[in-house]
């Protein structure tokens, strides 16, 4: 098959992440384990994690299991909101090392601010002390709205924010705001959980391109500029069929079609999120 140039990792300003990831919510123990032996198998150089998936230590299991180098792997995890001073921060970060049995992570990130904006700036702050300790090579964001980011880049080197995106919700507005300060976006429940496979539109591109609806989704997400994606496969299948979107191409109007797919649809909306309005 014909390889194209769309480049399968993202520059920042101050490093590279690959465009797609394993997202690992919700798959424990075993299933865990086996998702990220096999994605790495398959070519992936991206996982995701969090302390509030209760996974890490499957995940580090896998990437133990796994014959790929640990340097080859960008690894992510997150610090939950409830945990935002400097001693639970520490005992955080260092808790995750332990279970995923290495030595940093590449990206730490607040997985989502403090309902009090002083604590959220604060935990900001300090994940740049963690960084010099060399518990993580970047930080960021997750979670956060435009004016969060504003302040927080005042303080800190973030290098991304991690929020919820799929053609049902557009983040144009926070996309121009990371463009402009040379941040990347990472975009979780791309597949809207799936509904956005049912879609009409995205049905006549799969089939106009002889693909599945998820590739033409994932791809929509790797021909944008700054975007990277964290899909979840439980099924080894899946992990095969979302990793093999190199080798086509969404012409522009397919790309435009897709962005007036939007609904502002919001899927993940808890009690203590932030207003998106800002």
């Amino acid at each position: 098959m014909e390889v194209l140039n769309t480049p399968n990792e993202i520059k920042f300003h101050s490093g590279k992440v690959p465009a797609l990831g394993l997202g690992t919510y919700e798959l424990l123990n075993t299933e865990c384990i086996d998702a990220v032996v096999h994605a790495l198998d398959c070519g992936y150089r991206h996982i995701d994690t969090a302390r509030f998936y209760e996974n890490e230590i499957a995940v580090g299991n896998g990437l133990k299991s796994s014959n790929i180098p640990r340097e080859k792997i960008f690894l992510t995890t997150k610090i939950w909101h409830t945990d935002l001073d400097k001693k639970s921060m520490t005992l955080a970060i260092e808790d995750s090392l332990k279970k995923l049995q290495v030595d940093y992570v590449d990206l730490l990130l607040i997985h989502w601010p403090s309902t009090n904006d002083d604590v959220t700036y604060k935990a900001v702050e300090f994940l740049e002390e963690l960084r010099h300790k060399e518990y993580c090579k970047f930080i960021g964001a997750s979670n956060f709205n435009i004016t969060l980011l504003k302040k927080s880049l005042t303080l800190a080197p973030l290098v991304c924010n991690q929020i919820e995106y799929h053609p049902y919700l557009s983040q144009q507005k926070m996309l121009e705001f990371l463009h402009e300060n040379q941040l990347f976006l990472t975009a979780y429940c791309p597949l809207a959980q799936g509904a956005i496979l049912q879609d009409p539109l995205i049905k006549e591109i799969a089939r106009s391109h002889d693909r599945s609806a998820n590739q033409i989704v994932l791809r929509w997400f790797i021909q944008q500029d700054g975007v990277s994606v964290i899909p979840k496969a439980s099924k080894a299948s899946h992990r095969i069929s979302n990793f093999d979107i190199w080798d086509f191409e969404l012409h522009a109007d397919e790309m435009y079609a897709i962005f007036e797919l939007d609904k502002q649809k919001r899927l993940i909306d808890p009690t203590w999120s932030v207003d998106w309005s800002n």
